[in-house]
């Protein structure tokens, strides 16, 4: 009598399916992330801070089902390595060094992910690429992009909630993003755009149609579905909102819980879109399973073409790290001694901290506000090549506004010799004020800043980027608009003590 015959386990399947190929494909991956560490950093960074992007997490795991499912037309497809297209990497590797100096972590973060599709083409060719399009394209969705689109969806939004009060006839005023009904004012914030709801459902959107959708038709339709709809019912949800206040007599009483609310609402339009598609689905149950190839690529083709591909979308990036961090400044006992002279603040004890691309002081400027004892004082000397993103990131881990529900930014005080800027958040609730001084001259913020600081990172001048930032103490996450008012004030008080404050990071910030 003959054993029955054993069953194979997904992962004796999937390794007599792609074989060595996953392992040295796993290599070049690794060598790229190495290369683009800064890029993923910060995109783990806004996965965990930002509740519009706390998907990302899934995607790498929907990826991989995505694949298993594509794992027999990917077995039927042979592995023809294109060497000659790793040659792409090097004019890709310039638009992220055009990114890089511009400081546009999105860019980075996007020609990182085209670099890395880029090297599962060159390593696969084209028709196990496009057998395992869907998956591998999925991966697109780990990069937190869209947020420049927030300004549209508020102003979107609060068109919609004029519009909406006009047809109801409640008599309404409306400035901006602030619309005043008799009941009191509703704020349209950025919480409030709909860009969290947007990007979940286009993710959604695109594996419900891969998954439940042959012809790209149909895939093209309800992924569009999947960008109107959710656009459209934000605006159904601030009207919502304000009419629901209209009815309680209360701005207030409708505005609580407006966020958990919200995502309920979502979920019931992610099962409206899902009841809407599911008539039209296209299964194919009875689909035969195709051949696997029997043509062979030699593995040494295989590992060449990866090395080429990792080595060259590597290079750029790494030369740039490399010349960022042999441009770091080196702390001077004169520059620790002349922060002594800054007028109702004390320097912190061990001297500068030196970051990925700074070298870090830090004061504390005690006063009593409350439960605040002190402002926090940071002034940070930046590489001769570093970037507007240097500086960005300076100021958002001084407000933490990644985390925020809402961030507002405007003038604080303006001076020839600096321009000084305020950031407001909320949950938490913070006020940071920062200015930043590009080759010795104050900068003015905006696409001025990054162009400025750009060339200035190609050719070096006499003096490197300094950003000093006044910012409340980490454990205060709360402030009534009372205290707000005080630690504003405070923070003028020492700006204005300290009027030669300019003068001397001119002489902190002069190359050695």
């Amino acid at each position: 009598m003959s054993a029955p015959a054993k069953t194979a386990s997904p992962l004796d399947e999937a390794l007599a399916l792609f074989g060595p190929l996953s392992l040295v494909l796993l290599l070049g991956v690794a060598v790229l992330l190495a290369a683009f560490q800064e890029e993923s950093r910060a995109a783990l960074q806004v996965w965990i801070d930002s509740t519009a992007y706390g998907h990302c997490f899934f995607v790498v795991p929907i990826a991989a089902f995505l694949a298993w499912e594509r794992r027999f037309d990917a077995a039927a497809a042979p592995v023809r390595p294109l060497p000659w297209l790793a040659l792409a990497a090097i004019p890709l590797g310039l638009v992220w060094f055009a990114a890089s100096r511009l400081g546009l972590m999105e860019g980075q973060q996007l020609v990182a992910m085209t670099g890395l599709q880029l090297l599962f083409l060159t390593v696969l060719g084209w028709r196990r690429y496009w057998a395992l399009s869907v998956p591998l394209l999925y991966l697109y969705f780990l990069v937190p992009f869209g947020a420049f689109v927030t300004p549209a969806l508020q102003d979107f939004t609060a068109a919609f909630i004029r519009i909406g009060l006009d047809l109801f006839g409640i008599s309404n005023f409306s400035d901006g993003m602030t619309i005043t009904i008799p009941e009191g004012s509703f704020f349209v914030a950025e919480a409030c755009a709909g860009l969290r709801f947007l990007i979940a459902s286009v993710a959604f959107g695109v594996l419900y149609a891969c998954m439940i959708y042959r012809s790209h038709t149909r895939r093209a339709a309800f992924i569009v579905a999947s960008i109107v709809i959710p656009i459209v019912a934000n605006g159904f949800r601030g009207l919502g909102i304000v009419v629901l206040g209209h009815l309680l007599g209360s701005a207030e009483a409708a505005a609580v819980d407006h966020v958990l609310y919200g995502w309920l609402f979502f979920s019931l339009v992610i099962l409206m879109l899902i009841g809407a598609g599911l008539p039209f689905r296209q299964d194919d149950p009875n689909r035969a399973q195709p051949a696997p190839s029997l043509s062979t690529t030699p593995l040494r083709r295989v590992i060449q073409a990866t090395a080429l591909a990792a080595i060259l979308g590597a290079l750029i990036p790494v030369a740039s790290a490399v010349a960022i961090r042999t441009s770091m400044p080196a702390p001077t006992p004169a520059q620790t001694a002349s922060l002594g002279g800054i007028v109702g603040c004390i320097p912190a004890q061990g001297g500068p901290k030196a970051g990925d691309s700074a070298l870090i002081w830090r004061l504390s400027c005690p006063m009593l506000i409350g439960p605040i004892d002190h402002i926090e004082m940071q002034i940070a000397l930046l590489s001769a090549h570093a970037s507007p993103g240097s500086i960005l990131r300076l100021r958002r881990d001084a407000s933490q506004e990644l985390s925020a529900e809402d961030v507002t930014a405007h003038s604080f005080i303006d001076r020839p010799d600096a321009t000084w800027t305020v950031v407001e958040t909320t949950e938490p609730d913070r006020e940071t004020v920062y200015a930043a001084w590009i080759d010795g001259s104050p900068a003015q913020g905006g696409w001025h800043q990054r162009v400025h600081t750009a060339l200035s990172g190609l050719n070096p001048t006499s003096r490197l980027p300094v950003v000093v930032t006044l910012s409340l103490p980490e454990d205060i996450v709360h402030l009534t608009p009372s205290q707000r008012h005080q630690v504003e004030g405070a923070m003028a008080g020492v700006i204005s003590h300290n009027l030669s404050l300019p003068s001397l990071l001119q002489a902190i910030s002069a190359r050695p």
